[in-house]
């Protein structure tokens, strides 16, 4: 008994020696405007004992010691450290720059992440606190619809089919990077949004760099860069439980895991997610499984290595056929949310045009700090893709006939599948297909900086990528029929009964080798920075065609492009308010892997693809204090020998393939972004980006029947002085954020899109004295409303987020495709969403 006394005595000496040596550290971090950074790391300095800030700012840690240092710091910002003691716990306002030392440059240089008041770029950084602010049931690229120069929507508002446009430029033309590694598809450079799904979950910023940027890649983009940063290291010990519900049955619920940087050197993140509902436009169901895990080891103070793996299991209703307006007024049923690409089957929902996809992408980072003025990033990164989009054939689903009820109804697939089973032996006349899809992509991005100088600092790298995409259409469902006559007697499989699983129409694997290397001279020197980067790259396609051709002839010759790319910068700060920058760009990229064959049906090379070309210039001025900030951009972007690819029904239900050479595209603009903080509880955000983008020569054009890959015809495309279209040209935004509570705010944000031309068929500009504009869609106005209360349930950190879009109901056309005769009455087009809503919850712990 007394051994035991003497036992809890001793631990109780150490309890109380514990408890006295820690001291709480409190204190808020603010950038240079007097807006809250959420998310800031918080280190001791000389251990592993860190936090992260809640979303006002304000942190608590409990350090091991009774007086030392905090290092304060957050992405893309100059580290500070913070001295405290026993007696001064509470450290009172924090406040970072982005001018001077980055925070951890390693990671600056290898997602390209632009630094303000020294990358000379225009740019505009959304923090995740926004992102999981005002997001809601929205697209993830609506999150920057208030950035300048963006025009995001939902397209046909399926899940994940939104897109988004830069400067009148579309994704194809957008570099979009996660960690750095770029996830355009190698093909066509398109980037489907559903592939990324859960990003919002772990996203710890995101910026969007106008223009050329700053990206280092060897193949440089023209409209911008969208660069998303994931958490790794940085994230905060803890976790959260996330819950969400919205309009037309949305749901999602999902979890964050972080153990935080462990004594170890070890920091795991992982994060899982389900979404589902049944989409604002009628029939587009979808559902999706959302995961992102980081697994990071600080092995010591000059290696770090990172495993990260993002994707989404998911799939989703789409509307694919636009109407006329008149066609969507006519419709009781519907209105502005009609779908005809939907109906029943055995009571269940049906759709013509169907998505599922899943593409994970992995990646293995190496950063290795060579020395005090040298270190190298190395990232090795795979994708796995596999899925495809649900087509048909027949003509009975898009027959009015066969709807329930009158042409505003769904369609009647069960009558479809009856006719099909009494045609017995005869066969099936209308069933599901499927576009397969599915690719491996493996490539490598490394980086190496070293300092020459105390001024000058050299950039080297290597960014390689190889691709195989294998396309197919599969029989997937005969319907209630015994078979599929493919009548097509072009393709190997014309003339045979089709069972479920057979290949026709198309199976061809297509062959992308791109490899570069780029440099990039800086230098900085008090308030002047400038930049000198140049890029050598090439481009190799390729084909093998299993459908169409034989063994012996199957596989296609080369294709190689040798592109390269010049530009330069500089940055002055006038003094520590102002700041001006000037850049300007050049260079010549290969076609993409569309473009240069004559057909999908086809080996044959098109001979006359050329690389396109892009000279770009723009200047800009910077104010910045904490009360007002302000930026303002010009740019001039020529777009020079762009191809352009058209497909057109011709006679006998074949296609016509027409490839449009030399268009020539003019770019330019102005476009101002503000922050002002009048009193502390007010901050007023807005926007103003006025574009002016028209075709600036006409074209030559060649057809080709898809089938055959014949040519069949040649002219003309007189485009001169058109306007450029598919994105709105004059864009406004303003917002309003009041803090009611000291963790309690409401927002108001307004949205204008004006100017906005339907997209137009180039190659249906025949006629020489025909210089109209496309058909111009209407102005519109929106406005969103948002709710944000924090509170404690249970002594736990808990977030109450409440959103509703487009408030007043507004119907308005996002998109259109222009009409024979340019006009109201004949273009086809997509309504936006009228008003939705969202209420999520998030707990931390």
């Amino acid at each position: 008994m007394k051994k035991l006394k003497h036992l809890l005595l001793v631990a109780l000496f150490f309890a109380t020696a514990t408890v006295l040596g820690q001291t709480k550290i409190t204190g808020t971090v603010l950038d240079e405007t007097g807006g809250a950074l959420p998310g800031a790391s918080i280190v001791e300095k000389g251990t592993k004992n860190g936090t992260a800030t809640d979303f006002d700012g304000k942190f608590i840690l409990n350090a091991k010691s009774n007086s030392g240092v905090v290092v304060v710091s957050f992405v893309g910002y100059t580290n500070k450290e913070v001295a405290f003691t026993s007696v001064g716990g509470d450290l009172g306002t924090i406040q970072l720059t982005e001018d001077g030392a980055i925070l951890d440059e390693i990671v600056i240089t290898a997602t390209s992440f632009a630094i303000g008041r020294k990358t000379p770029v225009a740019v505009s950084t959304v923090k995740a606190a926004d992102i999981e602010a005002k997001l809601g049931t929205q697209e993830f690229p609506e999150i920057l619809k208030a950035t300048p120069g963006v025009y995001a929507t939902k397209s046909g508002g399926g899940y994940g089919d939104g897109e988004i446009n830069l400067r009148g430029f579309r994704t194809q033309n957008i570099a979009v990077m996660i960690n750095g590694i770029p996830v355009n598809d190698m093909e066509n450079g398109a980037v489907y949004w559903s592939n990324w799904a859960g990003l919002s979950d772990v996203t710890s910023a995101m910026q969007v760099q106008r223009g050329l940027g700053a990206s280092k890649v060897a193949v440089p983009s023209i409209g911008g860069t969208i660069n998303i940063i994931s958490k790794s290291t940085d994230a905060e010990k803890g976790g959260a439980i996330m819950m969400s519900t919205g309009n037309d049955g949305y749901q999602k619920y999902g979890m964050t895991l972080s153990t935080g940087l462990m004594d170890n050197g070890f920091a795991i993140t992982a994060s899982a997610s389900k979404i589902s509902g049944d989409g604002y436009v009628n029939g587009l169901q979808f559902s999706g499984v959302n995961y992102f895990l980081n697994i990071s080891n600080k092995i010591n103070e000059k290696h770090k290595l990172s495993f990260n793996a993002i994707g989404t299991i998911q799939d989703h209703g789409q509307r694919y056929n636009r109407r006329t307006i008149a066609e969507y007024k006519a419709t009781e049923q519907g209105g502005k949310r009609f779908n005809p690409d939907w109906g029943y089957r055995d009571g269940q929902i049906e759709n013509t045009s169907f998505n599922f996809y899943h593409k994970p992408q992995i990646s293995i980072n190496h950063d290795w700090v060579i020395s005090d003025k040298s270190f190298l990033t190395t990232s090795v990164y795979a994708s796995f893709g596999s899925g495809g989009g649900r087509r048909t054939q027949g003509t009975k689903f898009s027959n009015d006939n066969y709807r329930l009820g009158d042409v505003d109804q769904p369609i009647n697939f069960d009558l479809i599948v009856e006719e099909n089973k009494a045609n017995g032996s005869n066969g099936a006349t209308d069933i599901f297909a499927a576009s397969k899809n599915s690719h491996e992509w493996y490539g490598i991005l490394s980086t190496l900086k070293t300092e020459l100088t105390e001024t000058i600092s050299l950039s080297a790298g290597l960014d390689a990528r190889a691709y195989v995409g294998s396309h197919w259409y599969e029989v997937t469902d005969l319907l209630g029929g015994q078979y599929f006559y493919n009548d097509d007697l072009t393709e190997k499989t014309g003339g045979q009964a089709l069972q479920v699983g057979d290949h026709f129409n198309k199976d061809y694997d297509g062959k992308v080798k791109r490899y570069g290397v780029f440099t990039q001279l800086e230098y900085s020197k008090n308030d002047l920075s400038v930049f000198f980067s140049s890029s050598l790259s090439n481009s190799v396609y390729s084909k093998v065609d299993f459908m169409s051709y034989g063994a012996e002839n199957r596989e296609s010759e080369k294709a190689d492009f040798l592109g390269y790319s010049s530009k330069a910068g500089a940055n002055y700060n006038i003094d520590n308010k102002q700041n001006v920058f000037t850049n300007i760009g050049y260079f010549s990229r290969a076609p993409i892997f569309d473009n240069v064959f004559d057909s999908d049906y086809s080996v044959d090379l098109y001979e006359d693809a050329l690389n396109e070309k892009v000279f770009s210039v723009e200047v800009g001025y910077g104010f910045k204090t904490q009360l007002f900030s302000a930026n303002v951009n010009l740019y001039n972007t020529s777009w020079i020998d762009r191809f352009m690819t058209f497909n057109l029904p011709g006679a006998n239900n074949t296609v016509i393939k027409s490839n449009v050479t030399g268009l020539n595209a003019l770019h330019q603009g102005i476009e101002i972004d503000f922050l002002l903080r009048p009193i502390d509880k007010l901050s007023v955000t807005g926007m103003a980006s006025l574009g002016n983008w028209k075709w600036k020569d006409d074209a030559s054009a060649n057809s080709f029947d898809e089938n055959t890959g014949e040519q069949i015809g040649s002219g003309t495309v007189y485009a001169k002085g058109l306007k450029v279209s598919d994105a709105a040209q004059t864009t406004f935004a303003l917002g309003l954020k009041y803090d009611l509570l000291e963790k309690t705010n409401i927002s108001l944000d307004y949205n204008y899109a004006g100017d906005n031309y339907a997209t137009m068929n180039v190659t249906s500009r025949t006629d020489e004295n025909d210089r109209s504009n496309t058909w111009k869609l209407p102005n519109y106005h929106l406005f969103d409303l948002g709710l944000r209360h924090g509170f404690e349930i249970a002594g736990l950190d808990t977030t109450l987020s409440a959103n509703m879009n487009n408030i007043f109901d507004v119907e308005y056309i996002s998109d259109a495709n222009n009409g024979p005769d340019s006009s109201y009455g004949t273009a086809q087009v997509y309504y936006g969403a009228g008003r939705t809503f969202s209420l999520g919850l998030k707990i931390k712990f």
